[in-house]
């Protein structure tokens, strides 16, 4: 039987180099005609890190230069009629990562001396970046008689490098506002701006004078502009879920829902198509294995030092319930950790009520949930014990694949047991924060203090066929947190038809600063 080879682009951003190698393209055109064919001149797109921002920037560019054999087959090659090419100025503000004004500017202006000698630019030495880029406007669009397009990838680079940096930050934006205004002043001059960024730009900042600015981060139209959304899956990419489904001895069917699980999720505005992590979901595909390589390669430091900042626990990011106006917010003005972590993707939209107009946000896949929790059950264990701890949750993960809860908190006790006394506490709430996690990176979904019609349930910890009901109890018996879940009527509450429910009462020593003991009851 000969084997299909396919060709995965991770790691590719040019889109001219994946057409000509044959390499895996899903069909993102159409947005860009709906672009280029309406009345927007100025737009920005917010999305996530390796989200494909830049492969999408990198098709405009070819597109607006008029290289119509690139597009052959392609949604735009179908339907464009009139092919003109226009001047392209591209700038890639991704390496612009420093503490120093002077190399950022250094930087702009190695961008801009792409472009000079094209159009007959002369650099002043005593010019800055903002008056480079004003008079390269003015020569491309006199020297070619055509309106310029300006492309801008990851226009927030250099002030989320400074974000933590308040004596920095004011001079990086200014730097940078120098340059925008630019666009403003030469408006004449312009077929086409595009920016994209992580994070919501401020009108109040580097903004200022962009006033017409069209922010589409969150139009209906465009949910499904990066990422790739499940209807692209489960048509385009059909033959990659075949070749992943053989190599992992799975059924198509079952393959499809792991990848839901771990890679799906996404919604950048409501209502939205669900969408996929591209780097994650491309990197499974190529190695055949379900891997969290987004969450592993492209946590930046400025989203770890934020959830520090707000001493963030796990369950904290398990619902959220926001208006928009409170969490699609620039960073300069956010007042929690909810903005930058929505906008960085490790959050996402869940759900939206009409009538109150708000929005519920949480954790969009295992891979996020999984990750996150790795990175805050360092408040609970010191830092030599974390490579640890991702093996005992190896062992909790086998023992719920088992069904087996008794195996699993037997080697949640036995990892407890060693952490040092001082790393201890007597306050139960912190053993339900730590149980979460752990049972969260083992891969169950769970879920804490969960409401119910006669009192709040400490953590449910549900795999693909359990539901295990935890009730944990300091300095009591486990039959008294049984008692507990019983009385409440927790168990036919969270009764479901599609899980098996197991109730377990948990006794938490005071003294010895661990799990004690605990019984697991069968729901009748």
């Amino acid at each position: 039987m000969e084997t299909t080879v396919r060709q995965y682009p991770v790691g590719w951003q040019v889109f001219s180099q994946i057409r000509a190698n044959n390499l895996l393209y899903v069909d993102k055109t159409e947005y860009i005609y709906k672009m280029a064919h309406s009345a927007m001149k100025y737009c920005f797109l917010a999305r996530p890190r390796r989200f494909g921002k830049t492969l999408l920037v990198s098709t405009m560019e070819e597109y607006f230069k008029g290289n119509k054999a690139l597009f052959e087959g392609l949604y735009i090659g179908e339907h464009e009629t009139v092919w003109e090419e226009y001047p392209v100025l591209r700038f890639d503000m991704s390496g612009m990562k420093s503490y120093d004004l002077d190399k950022i500017e250094r930087a702009l202006k190695l961008q801009l001396e792409k472009y000079e000698p094209m159009y007959g630019c002369t650099a002043n030495a005593d010019d800055g970046a903002g008056a480079r880029f004003e008079r390269l406007l003015q020569r491309a669009r006199e020297q070619t008689g055509k309106d310029v397009v300006v492309l801008i990838d990851e226009y927030d680079s250099p002030i989320l490098n400074v974000l933590h940096k308040p004596e920095l930050l004011e001079e990086v934006r200014a730097l940078m506002r120098d340059f925008y205004i630019r666009l403003k002043m030469y408006d004449h001059c312009l077929r086409f701006v595009f920016l994209t960024g992580i994070t919501k730009f401020s009108q109040l900042s580097i903004f200022s004078a962009l006033n017409n600015l069209e922010n589409i981060s969150m139009y209906e139209e465009y949910a499904g502009i990066c990422g790739i959304t499940k209807e692209e899956l489960t048509t385009q990419m059909q033959p990659d879920i075949e070749l992943l489904a053989a190599a992992l001895g799975m059924t198509c069917e079952d393959t499809l829902s792991e990848l839901v699980a771990h890679y799906d999720g996404y919604h950048f505005t409501w209502p939205s198509p669900d969408v996929f992590n591209p780097y994650s979901l491309l990197n499974a595909f190529k190695r055949k294995r379900m891997m969290s390589t987004w969450f592993a390669t492209a946590t930046p430091t400025f989203v770890v030092e934020l959830l520090k900042r707000y001493n963030t626990i796990p369950s904290d990011l398990q619902e959220i319930r926001r208006m928009e106006k409170n969490f699609d917010v620039p960073i300069e003005i956010a007042t929690d950790y909810v903005p930058m972590l929505f906008q960085s993707g490790y959050l996402t939209i869940k759900s939206y009520d009409t009538a109150t107009t708000v929005y519920t946000l949480g954790y969009p896949n295992k891979e996020v949930c999984e990750g996150m929790a790795e990175n805050l059950i360092n408040n609970y264990i010191p830092q030599n014990m974390v490579a640890a701890s991702g093996l005992v949750c190896n062992d909790m993960r086998l023992a719920l694949l088992a069904n087996d809860i008794n195996a699993a908190l037997t080697h949640a006790r036995d990892f407890i047991r060693k952490i040092p006394y001082t790393a201890n506490t007597n306050v139960e709430g912190a053993y339900q924060q730590l149980l979460f996690s752990m049972f969260t990176i083992a891969g169950a979904k769970c879920y804490l203090e969960q409401r119910t019609d006669y009192g709040r349930a400490d953590l449910l910890v549900k795999t693909r066929t359990h539901l295990y009901i935890l009730e944990l109890k300091m300095d009591k018996e486990p039959e008294d947190a049984l008692e507990q879940i019983e009385s409440k009527g927790y168990a036919e509450f969270f009764k479901d038809g599609k899980h098996k429910i197991v109730k377990v009462g948990v006794s938490i020593d005071s003294e010895k600063h661990n799990i004690k003991d605990w019984e697991v009851r069968d729901s009748e």
